[in-house]
C-alpha cells in the first residue's frame, strides 16, 4: 500500500514538472488598452479608473499576467478566464460591434455589476484592489446607462 501511494506520489510530480514546459500564450496586442474606448466614448477619469482596475485585464487587448500565470496548469485556467472574457467583452473592440451588440452589453455591465458576478470573486482572490465598493458599482451602473441613452440618440439623429 505505501509503495502504491509512493507512486502516484511519484508520478502526479513527475506529471505536474513535465507540464511546466508548455505554458499558454499571452494574449498581449495592444499596448494602450482602452485608451481608445475611453477618449472615443469620453469616459470620465473616474469610471476610466474603475475600468482600469477592475476590467480591463480580462475585457481589453492587454492583459497584465501576474507571476503565477506561469505555474502549470493555473497559467492554463487564467487563460481560459481571460479568452472568455474577452470573448463575452473586448472595450478595445466596442466601437466595431453594432449598435444593438452595444447597447446588449452595456445591459450586461449593469446586471453583471450590479449583482456582483463581475469582477469574478477568483480574480479578486489576489486582486483585491478591483473589488467594487457600493458607490463604484453605482457610478459604473449610471455611466453605463448615460452611454447606452448617448449612443441610441446618435443613432436617430
Amino acid at each position: 500500500m505505501k509503495k502504491a501511494i509512493r507512486n502516484i506520489g511519484i508520478f502526479l510530480v513527475a506529471a505536474l514538472l513535465f507540464i511546466q514546459v508548455f505554458r499558454p500564450e499571452k494574449d498581449n496586442n495592444f499596448d494602450q488598452a482602452g485608451q481608445a474606448f475611453i477618449s472615443q466614448y469620453a469616459v470620465n477619469a473616474e469610471i476610466s479608473g474603475i475600468l482600469k482596475t477592475s476590467c480591463f485585464d480580462c475585457h481589453s487587448e492587454k492583459t497584465n499576467y501576474p507571476w503565477y500565470h506561469n505555474i502549470q496548469p493555473i497559467g492554463f485556467w487564467l487563460n481560459d478566464h481571460i479568452d472568455e472574457g474577452k470573448h463575452e467583452l473586448n472595450f478595445d473592440s466596442f466601437s466595431y460591434y453594432s449598435l444593438k451588440k452595444q447597447l446588449h452589453k452595456l445591459d450586461e455591465v449593469e446586471e453583471m455589476v450590479e449583482h456582483d458576478e463581475m469582477p469574478l470573486n477568483s480574480y479578486l482572490w489576489v486582486h483585491s484592489e478591483a473589488k467594487l465598493t457600493d458607490d463604484q458599482k453605482s457610478k459604473l451602473i449610471s455611466w453605463s446607462k448615460e452611454l447606452k441613452n448617448t449612443l441610441a440618440q446618435a443613432k436617430t439623429e
